[in-house]
């Protein structure tokens, strides 16, 4: 698949530029299997963000983007970089397909369920029920993730953690979301 290919080129070149200008760390990596269906989400400081998942793990990880995103010449690379768009403000049933789509097909999707960068004085911002949804919907373990520390160059502190995976499995959709909320903020909390 040409996204693929283009997707594991621009991996190959651009991780290692990046791990050398932010000197970030990766904790309990390997709790991304090498194969399969998952969820990855967490938390949303930066633009960069993505960068740091994809640089967790070889696999070609497809992320919901804002639609806004899919436009000029940024959207012509994430349009063939494993991105799903997504209009933050309405129900979005072509997203939702897509990322289904993503997921039978045993595939990982990276999903940030604040839904947009968190600017605020707060640790994390509420999450939207949206990756427990497709987590019940298709039986998909979910990955949290932490983002802690800022992206300045050349310098440390920056990290991206993973918790262990769980199921939603029966889980109401609402107690899902607070148990993913309550997983990212602990690890928030426990490398600040």
């Amino acid at each position: 698949m040409k996204t693929n290919r283009l997707y594991k080129i621009l991996r190959v070149i651009l991780v290692p530029i990046f791990k050398f200008i932010y000197r970030y760390e990766i904790v309990n990596e390997e709790y991304i299997p090498k194969e399969g269906r998952i969820i990855i989400a967490g938390n949303h400081k930066h633009a960069l963000d993505p960068t740091l998942v994809i640089s967790s793990t070889k696999r070609v990880i497809h992320f919901m983007v804002k639609r806004e995103l899919h436009e000029g010449l940024i959207g012509f690379f994430l349009k063939r970089l494993a991105t799903i768009p997504i209009d933050r403000t309405k129900k979005n049933v072509s997203a939702t397909n897509s990322s289904i789509q993503v997921l039978e097909n045993e595939e990982p999707l990276g999903m940030f369920p604040e839904g947009t960068r968190n600017k605020t004085d707060k640790p994390i911002m509420n999450f939207r029920h949206g990756a427990v949804s497709l987590a019940s919907k298709t039986n998909s373990p979910i990955i949290p993730f932490a983002i802690t520390g800022t992206f300045k160059p050349f310098k440390k502190g920056l990290k991206i953690t993973y918790g262990e995976p769980f199921y939603v499995n029966d889980m109401d959709i609402s107690k899902a979301n607070e148990l993913l909320m309550e997983k990212v903020t602990e690890m928030i909390q426990a490398r600040n």
